[in-house]
């Protein structure tokens, strides 16, 4: 009995040891880290999510891999950024808001010494580290008059910075950057546009932002490739967001892809996630359209409106292409299987009509060569081409959330739900999986601190560190988490808040509005408020939302509105 019991224990500690092996990385073995952000991209846009846009390479990196199909952002642009780069809620690391100071501290408007990024952690650890995109977590401050800063915006004002170089990428641990410091651009030449810490004077003629992201991509790891140093890189697109400008041959593809209107895609989409096996129809419903009075066929606008959502389904073709040639270049590198590679969207589609809001602050009103851009309120200018800027508008992303309701700045799952896709051969054997976790932009952090073997810091350069609240997901990756990973999620922005414990949710749309309740593991589309039914429950989780409010410096303050 005695040998037996020996003989068990010196085979768990074989088989132990076996599987400590596997993962124990040396510097020679650990994964390269490649994190992908899409913008203003809907939850169900892209193929292996039920869209109809054109995506074989994500696709292909989802069958290879796993999808998460609850995985959370912080419904916009630079907070969900700050969250990314930091593994913290943005009102800890300072972009509760948008990027410019309100001088409170969850809403300075930029990174702050309390926080550390993905970049400057894995670069202690040993990384090679590169970005290459949309910044948009430096202060961004205009000048005081228009006309001058429409000046700084047609690329007529070249000796300023767009922020405090000391707040670029360049001094947030990434060795290389290439891309735009501020949020909005111009595809085919961008504004903020820097190479390491310097302005790009210009570009060239053949110029467009997705392909330059993509061909810089693939040369960092190119160079990278070169020295036996793993290396992380992150790769931040511009697209979809909004002006709506692509490429002519990729808006053909979509022609005559829109032209039967919201309501048939919403529904066509539907049914593709329940046979993906997304969702489970019995429990995630078809939420109603948003717009019940709007009929397609009595539509005046649908020829225009049909050629927008052509021109947003070109530019997520065209970031899946250039996702591709990050493919590529890790296969003829040698470093394909061993890239962890993990895919999102920074917030839900957009309903903004930069139309109305015209030229300012980051929209501006002429190309470099003097050609006037257009803003078509009454949709007389079809968008697509340089000189137009434009938007989807809230019925088109209504169906680029779909199955949920609302959209990027609110709290619903329209706004803060986004594709999640993780590919890392090496590790991820359950290909083509779907796991159904909630899991939040926050867990980034400890995921790649867990696949590098780094460690999370207490201070660095001298400045005390806020302890990360995030997850590791590799217990997700593979296999072995499909179902709780936090007791609780939260999220503000703009007065619109949620709280995830379990499967309750409370939410609402603004701060003047009342809390809803619903049950996510029965409705998460959230078509049946409870709050009526269950008011002990919403007020102990109205307590909790506060509590964390006041922990994470979700304070009350005055909302500068930049529509970007």
């Amino acid at each position: 009995m005695k040998f037996l019991l020996y003989l068990r224990t010196i085979l768990v500690v074989l088989f132990t040891c076996t599987q400590l092996h596997v993962f124990a990385f040396t510097a020679n073995t650990k994964p390269n880290i490649i994190i992908i952000l899409a913008d203003d991209m809907g939850y169900s846009d892209i193929g292996c999510y039920g869209g109809e846009i054109h995506t074989p390479n994500l696709d292909w990196l989802a069958k290879q891999g796993i999808r998460l199909s609850s995985f959370y952002n912080d419904s916009r642009c630079c907070p969900s950024r700050a969250s990314l780069l930091t593994g913290l809620y943005q009102h800890t690391a300072g972009i509760g808001n948008m990027t410019t100071d309100q001088h409170t501290p969850g809403y300075r408007g930029f990174l702050q010494p309390n926080a550390v990024t993905i970049a400057q952690v894995l670069k202690q650890a040993g990384y090679q580290t590169g970005m290459v995109g949309k910044w948009h977590v430096s202060e961004t401050e205009a000048f005081p008059d228009k006309e001058t800063q429409l000046k700084w915006l047609n690329h007529e004002i070249t000796d300023r910075d767009f922020s405090d170089t000391l707040s670029y990428p360049t001094h947030k641990g990434f060795q290389k950057y290439y891309g735009n410091i501020w949020g909005v651009v111009d595809y085919f030449d961008p504004f903020a546009l820097v190479n390491g810490t310097k302005p790009v004077p210009a570009v060239p003629k053949d110029f467009y932002y997705t392909n330059v992201i993509g061909d810089s991509t693939a040369a960092y790891i190119n160079q990278f490739s070169a020295k036996k140093d793993p290396f992380f890189i992150y790769m931040a697109f511009t697209a979809p967001h909004w002006p709506l400008q692509a490429l002519e041959q990729d808006i053909k593809k979509y022609e005559n892809t829109y032209k039967k209107g919201w309501k048939y895609i919403r529904e066509q989409r539907y049914q593709r996630m329940v046979k993906l096996g997304l969702l489970d129809p019995k429990t995630v419903k078809l939420s109603d359209f948003m717009y019940p009075d709007k009929q397609w066929e009595t539509n005046v606008d649908s020829a225009w409106d049909a050629r927008a959502m052509a021109v947003h389904a070109a530019m997520i073709d065209r970031l899946d292409q250039n996702v591709g040639k990050v493919i590529a270049q890790l296969k003829k590198n040698g470093q394909l299987d061993n890239t962890l590679i993990m895919f999102m969207s920074d917030n839900g589609a957009s309903p903004e009509n930069p139309s109305v809001f015209g030229p300012g602050f980051d929209r501006p009103s002429a190309t470099r060569d003097g050609q006037t851009i257009a803003y078509p309120v009454n949709k007389e200018v079809l968008p697509g081409p340089q000189t137009t800027y434009a938007g989807i508008g809230p019925q088109w992303a209504n169906v680029s959330c779909t199955p949920f309701r609302y959209w990027k700045s609110k709290e619903h799952e329209g706004g803060i739900s986004t594709p999640f896709i993780a590919f890392w051969p090496r590790a991820i054997k359950n290909k083509n999986s779907i796991n159904h976790t909630p899991a939040h932009l926050i867990d980034l952090m400890s995921t790649c601190i867990e696949v590098a073997g780094a460690s999370y810091p207490t201070t660095f350069e001298g400045n005390d560190i806020s302890p990360t609240p995030g997850k590791s997901l590799f217990p997700v990756f593979t296999g072995k988490i499909n179902g709780q990973l936090h007791d609780e999620l939260f999220w503000e922005h703009n007065g619109a808040a949620a709280l995830r414990q379990g499967n309750w949710k409370i939410v609402r749309v603004d701060a003047k509005s009342g809390w809803e309740l619903y049950d996510l593991s029965q409705d998460r589309s959230e078509t049946s408020n409870l709050a009526a039914k269950y008011p002990e429950k919403v007020a102990d989780m109205q307590k909790k939302w506060a509590q964390l409010a006041l922990q994470y410096h979700a304070l009350p303050k005055p909302i500068v509105k930049h529509n970007n």
